[in-house]
This record gives C-alpha cells, structure tokens and sequence, in this order.
C-alpha cells in the first residue's frame, strides 16, 4: 500500500516592498518540493485586508484588475483600480486606490478639504462588472486603510446617488468640513443595485467616529491635519453622525471601526449597510480557507515580520488560529522577528523560521527574497521529514 502523499496548504502574507503574497507562495512551493517532490501543495494567498489585498485575492481566485479614472483625494483624476474576482460574483476594492494618502504630496495633505468620492465611483463601477449568482447577492469587499481622508464616506456616498443638502437644498461640497453645513440626507437616488449587494469592510481597528479615539482625534494628525483641524473635523463628524440617525436612522457614532479611513467606516454603515470585519478573516473566508484545510497535513504561512503585535489580526495568526480549529499544525516562514515574537506560539502557530542564513542588511535580504524562501522552506521541510520520520520519496 503506497502512503499518502502529505498536503501542504502555503498560504502567507505578502513581505511588504519586496514580493506578493503569490510570490511568497511560489518560492516557498519550491523549497517544499526540493525536498518532498511528490508532495501535494495548494497555494493559497492571503493579505490582511489593506495594501495588497486586492492582488491577492486576484491571485488566489483566478481573477483580473479592472482599471477605473476616478477621483482623488483633492478632486484631481487619478488612475485606480479595483479587482474582479474569479466567480465573477465579487469585486474587491481597496480605498486608498483612489482616495489614499500617498495620492498627495505632503506639503498638500489637508483633511479638510480631501474627499473619498473616488472611492464611491469605484464601488459603481464595481456594479456594473459583478453578476449576482443565482438566487443570491452580488458581493464587494472594501479594504480600509491608507486613507487621506476625514470625510465620513460623505464623497463615497454623494458618488453613489445620495444627496447631502444644506439648509437651503444645496449639495455640499467635497471634505470633512463640510459636513458642518449639512442639514439633510436625500437617499431617493442612491444606486438601487446596492440594495442586493453584500458589503464587507475589511476594518481592523474599533475606533468609533468621534471623541479622543475618533478618525480626527487619533488618525487625522497622520492625514495633515493641525489641533485646529482636528477640532473642526471632530464636531462635522458629530453632526455627520447626527444628521444620519435623524434622517436615516442609523447610529454610526459609537460603532467600533466607525472611525476607520477617516470614518468611511461610519459612512459605509449609513450608506451601504455594510458589515466590518477584521480584514484577515474576510479575506481567508473569500479565497475559502477552511476549505482548503480539510484533510491537510501542514499549513505554511508567514510574512515580513512577526513580533508580539501579530496577534492582534496579522494574517499569519489569524490563518493559525483558523488551522489550529481543524487540527493542521503551522509552521510560519518569515523575513524576520521582532520583540517577543514568540508569543505567536500561544495563538496556533507550532513553529517560526526566519530567512536570513546569515548577517545581511534589510536591502539585501529583500532583494533575495525568493532564493532565500526556496532555501528556508527546503531546511525546514528537511527538519520536518526528520522529525517525523517522513519517507525521502514521500
């Protein structure tokens, strides 16, 4: 009776400025098969749910890029994006595509002035490409984060139909402070087709919209914005927040994440019903996971670098602790460990690997990034086969 190939699950993180999460994926997949060369190994690529997500999402679902001209942060055309994923059923988007910091200069960065309509153009154009599945809802994934906005989502919102007046029937203008003029929300020509549409907001932070952990008070520093903005910026929120449980009847300002991306938390809540969640766990349940999982003999993640923060919904953890409830062991390969790394342990993950075989600057190691993961995932596979007494043909 010939013995079951072992299956591996590879599913890490990108390394930040270096290579993709499928990259990661494909060196590590040829390490894995200089030792164990009939091995089954299934690639799954993960991200967290800001920069990158929408690659690896792209990557893991057989999807493509759509490229949309949409408006930036300070009203200025931009070339953006957002991916279809491979069912066809779901776009994923990215906000700092079209509404991100580094869209502007920062001797331009002004959060009172800035304005995530360019974000709500590319949830309609998200619309006109996704085909609901029978029977079902159509599906959009938002990353939160990056954002040079303090807006609330209210240019998000005015992009998809809906009116934001002021007291003599006017639409305001775009940025944050201009919510102080608002005095109605007119939904009547919100886009219909959002009606059908499952929303979910990658957020991996609970700050709520306002107060001294609210989007001005914590994030609108980082966005350009003097103690004197932040004030300003505060109170539109308050009365933003007002006016949508006034005339929408929805509480955004005490809602853990309402404050993420300068509160386009709070506006995707208003607007489009959606759901916020850690962004980890959202992408895992897209690219399926759990699913990938059954029957696996190993899971292999991993990311740039894992310290005593990666517990707090980094990927590497957040995959653990979903392998640990189908009982796959995990091994995390990684560029490098920080402080108390090894707290890791506690929450899944059964063993850490670093790249690095010798002293080398961080240019260095990321420009060799891919021989370095081939060589750190055959050495491990090398202790793996060891330790467990793995045939040398398996």
């Amino acid at each position: 009776m010939v013995d079951k190939p072992i299956r591996i699950i590879i599913a890490p993180d990108s390394f930040k400025g270096s290579l993709s999460a499928l990259q990661v994926a494909q060196a590590i997949e040829q390490g894995v098969r200089q030792v164990l060369p009939q091995a089954e190994t299934v690639l799954v690529p993960l991200a967290d749910g800001g920069e990158g997500t929408v690659q690896s999402l792209i990557d893991a679902t057989g999807g493509h890029f759509v490229d949309v001209l949409a408006t930036g942060p300070l009203g200025e055309p931009v070339p953006a994006f957002f991916g279809l994923l491979g069912d066809g059923t779901t776009a994923v988007i990215e906000m700092a595509a079209a509404s991100g910091l580094p869209l502007i200069p920062p001797h331009q960065r002004n959060p009172l002035l800035t304005t995530t309509r360019g974000t709500g153009e590319l949830i309609r154009a998200a619309l006109d490409h996704i085909q609901p599945p029978a029977g079902g809802a159509a599906r959009i994934i938002i990353g939160l984060g990056g954002s040079a906005t303090v807006d609330g989502g209210a240019g998000m919102a005015q992009a998809l139909g809906a009116h934001l007046l002021d007291s003599e029937g006017h639409e305001i203008g775009p940025g944050g402070q201009e919510l102080l003029r608002l005095a109605h929300i007119d939904v009547t020509d919100l886009d219909p087709r959002l009606a059908h549409t499952d929303v979910l907001a990658a957020c991996d932070v609970d700050n709520p919209l306002t107060g001294p952990r609210g989007a001005a008070c914590v994030y609108g520093p980082q966005k350009g914005a003097t103690p004197e903005m932040v004030a300003i910026l505060d109170e539109a929120l308050a009365h933003f927040a007002a006016v949508i449980a006034a005339d929408l009847g929805v509480d955004v300002c005490d809602v853990p994440g309402a404050g993420a991306a300068g509160g386009l938390g709070a506006g995707l809540l208003a607007f489009l019903q959606a759901r916020l969640s850690p962004g980890a766990q959202i992408v895992m349940d897209a690219v399926g996971l759990r699913q990938h999982l059954a029957g696996a003999d190993l899971l292999i993640t991993g990311e740039g670098q894992l310290d005593d923060q990666s517990v707090f919904g980094k990927t590497p953890v957040s995959a653990a602790r979903v392998a640990q409830e189908a009982g796959v062991p995990v091994l995390a390969i990684v560029g490098g460990t920080g402080q108390d790394y090894a707290a890791v342990y506690a929450h899944g993950i059964d063993a850490v690997i670093s790249i690095p075989v010798r002293p080398m600057s961080l240019g260095e190691a990321m420009r060799t990034a891919p021989a370095l993961l081939t060589e750190t995932a055959a050495r491990a596979m090398r202790l793996l086969r060891l330790g467990q007494g793995l045939r040398r043909d398996s």
